[in-house]
């Protein structure tokens, strides 16, 4: 089946910085407050001229701070899977004088927690994709081997946990998580010294996670990377299913947004932006969704967005230098259109699946 390739992308506004500890697993970055990446340039993509926003990954509350604070005419549904940042957030609620609505919930069910709140469309949905600094700087969560605690790792905290991943899952599951989700060269490596060591008793805690991984994996001659960075990246998408949530909300977002609505997305991860990238390509008519050797002829392309943005707008270096946890961010943001909404694009769900490439002869 032959398929058109996309139109290259506009050269992004900055030239990205070398390798660096990133946001997902950027445990051993230094302790510091929440910093909304991008803020102003989501703000700029989103536009604030009245209406309703979703912010759907609430967090600390950054950008929905923004949000509000750019046009008080403003009203702003904030959403989050963790009970704590609902918790948190209600001073924020008190505050807005009625202006923001918390919903707990998962952001890929977007659409169907606006609808249970009585909002039938809105005028612009950020996601910022990703763990929160708040959740990586509390030991509790387990999502950081900066200091020690439960190797636990789940947004929603419910579910299976990382530790019931690593003591419970074979080793081919293992290493094809460790691979494709953290890409991490020695995944197989990491999953047969886990198993290892699982055999001698449970792993509970992610220093004790962080020393295996360490002494299979070396740290590259000058990286600043901690050698279970990775491996911690890996699994914690595995637990929070992270990129089959992304491909949910983005097609969540598509049916909510009304014509001439925005959405922005932030991404800190490569298999994330892969994933922004494809569905504003196809949804924008910049990627074929059909072939003319299937058929019934070509499939005619519905363009449900624009593009707002021309490529991947890259944080600057005084964002960077004040946020080092800035530097893998991309931001990628588009404008509904008035066609009606297609159907969900099955390659995104596969993007987001551990591939049967994940499982070849590509580990050493």
């Amino acid at each position: 089946m032959s398929r058109r390739r996309p139109a290259p992308e506009s050269p992004p506004r900055r030239r990205p910085a070398p390798e660096s500890p990133p946001r997902h697993g950027g445990a051993d970055a230094p302790s510091e407050p929440h910093v909304p990446v991008l803020l102003a340039e989501v703000v700029e993509a989103l536009g604030t001229e009245g209406g309703i926003a979703v912010d759907g990954t609430f967090g600390a509350g950054g950008y929905t701070r923004a949000l509000l604070a750019a046009d008080p005419a403003l009203q702003v549904v904030a959403i989050d899977r963790d009970p704590t940042a609902i918790a948190a957030g209600q001073a924020l609620v008190a505050e807005s004088g009625g202006r923001l609505r918390l919903l707990s919930g998962r952001f890929g069910d977007l659409d169907s927690l606006l609808a249970e709140a009585g909002i039938a469309q809105v005028d612009r949905v950020v996601l910022d994709i990703g763990v929160s600094s708040m959740q990586l700087d509390a030991p509790e969560r387990g999502f950081s081997f900066r200091s020690d605690g439960p190797l636990d790792m789940r947004m929603g905290c419910d579910g299976p946990s990382a530790a019931d991943l690593v003591n419970e899952a074979d080793e081919t599951v293992l290493a094809d998580i460790i691979y494709h989700y953290g890409e991490e060269r020695r995944s197989r490596a990491v999953a047969r010294t886990i198993l290892e060591a699982r055999r001698r008793g449970r792993i509970e805690s992610t220093a004790q996670l962080a020393e295996l991984v360490a002494g299979v994996v070396r740290t590259e001659p000058g990286s600043h990377i901690h050698p279970a960075t990775r491996t911690f990246q890996g699994l914690r998408i595995a637990v929070n299913d992270e990129l089959g949530e992304l491909v949910r909300a983005l097609h969540a977002a598509e049916r909510a947004l009304r014509p001439g609505g925005r959405l922005a997305v932030v991404t800190f991860h490569s298999l994330e932006d892969r994933i922004v990238k494809q569905f504003f390509a196809a949804r924008s008519g910049r990627s074929a969704q059909g072939s003319r050797h299937l058929p019934g002829g070509p499939v005619e392309t519905v363009r449900s967005f624009r593009p707002v943005t021309k490529g991947p707008v890259l944080p600057g270096e005084a964002e960077t230098a004040r946020n080092p946890r800035a530097r893998s961010a991309k931001l990628r943001a588009a404008e509904r259109t008035e066609s009606e909404v297609p159907e969900p694009l099955a390659a995104l769900t596969a993007l987001a699946s551990l591939p049967d490439a994940a499982r070849g002869g590509h580990r050493r």
